[in-house]
């Protein structure tokens, strides 16, 4: 082979094994069937929060990042406008000193919650708002999600971390611990890497494969059971999940947080 035509191809070979920059799509990612769900500037492949009314100021985009934002007028999280399956997601995420956020998956439903009365359990507040659903969007209130979630969370410093293991970056949210502590030290950018395929989930950060389990693993409805108690509604879809094609949302849990290179491959 001429030189010069060796040098070319070395070139592409290598280009095509470079990582993207920030919210790209690298020829061999498209080539695999990943897409992008964020390009770093607008809100196209997500309900867009600004269009809503009132419009929501639970997240801005900053920097290339999806940002989540703490005292929010509704506390809500950011949904995708499509539906998925069967799936494999990529983010990166960095968490503020003490902070708390997530991605749901397999969400089941999602509620505006009845307005707060003293001395009612959240979880009181949540069923009886699914047994008389409000169809305002109120000016102050919160929404809740009912679906798993992946996990972010400043392990050193959150008081969630304390609660157990299941609890910590990585877990399938108060169901199935990590590993292992995989997170880098807060203000530094982590990957993730969840995967849903049936009932079978895993959840990667930092290349570590930190969860490995199903969403029919008693723990499931364990973990349901020991909040929700069995006659809720929200253990009903949580144990039985009816809905197999859902949105996926990145959680404002009133947190400074930032995702970024948020890709998806449906498979």
């Amino acid at each position: 082979m001429p030189h010069v035509l060796r040098i070319a191809t070395l070139a592409c070979a290598a280009a095509l094994l470079a990582p993207a920059a920030d919210n790209q799509l690298t020829p061999q990612e498209k080539s695999q069937g990943w897409r992008l769900l964020f390009n770093g500037k607008t809100y196209a492949n997500f309900e867009d929060p600004t269009k809503k009314s009132p419009p929501s100021d639970a997240f801005t985009i900053e920097d290339g990042c999806i940002k989540s934002l703490p005292h929010a007028a509704i506390t809500e999280d950011l949904f995708t406008k499509e539906k998925f399956r069967d799936f494999e997601l990529e983010f990166d995420w960095k968490i503020s000193p003490g902070g708390n956020s997530g991605v749901k998956y397999r969400i089941q439903d999602r509620i505006m919650l009845a307005d707060e009365v003293k001395g009612q359990k959240f979880e009181d507040r949540v069923n009886a708002s699914m047994k008389t659903r409000r169809k305002d969007r109120p000016a102050k209130g919160q929404e809740y999600v009912i679906g798993f979630e992946y996990q972010v969370l400043d392990n050193e410093k959150n008081p969630d971390a304390r609660r157990g293991t299941s609890h910590q970056a990585g877990a399938l949210y108060d169901m199935i611990s990590p590993a292992k502590d995989a997170t880098k030290p807060v203000g530094e950018f982590n990957h993730s890497r969840l995967v849903v395929k049936g009932d079978h989930v895993e959840h990667w950060l930092n290349g570590e494969k930190v969860v490995d389990g199903t969403l029919k693993d008693p723990s499931v409805a364990k973990g349901t059971a020991a909040r929700w108690g069995t006659t809720s509604p929200v253990y009903d879809l949580l144990v039985n999940q009816p809905s197999k094609e859902c949105q996926i949302s990145i959680q404002n849990h009133d947190s400074n947080a930032w995702f970024k290179n948020i890709k998806i491959r449906p498979l």
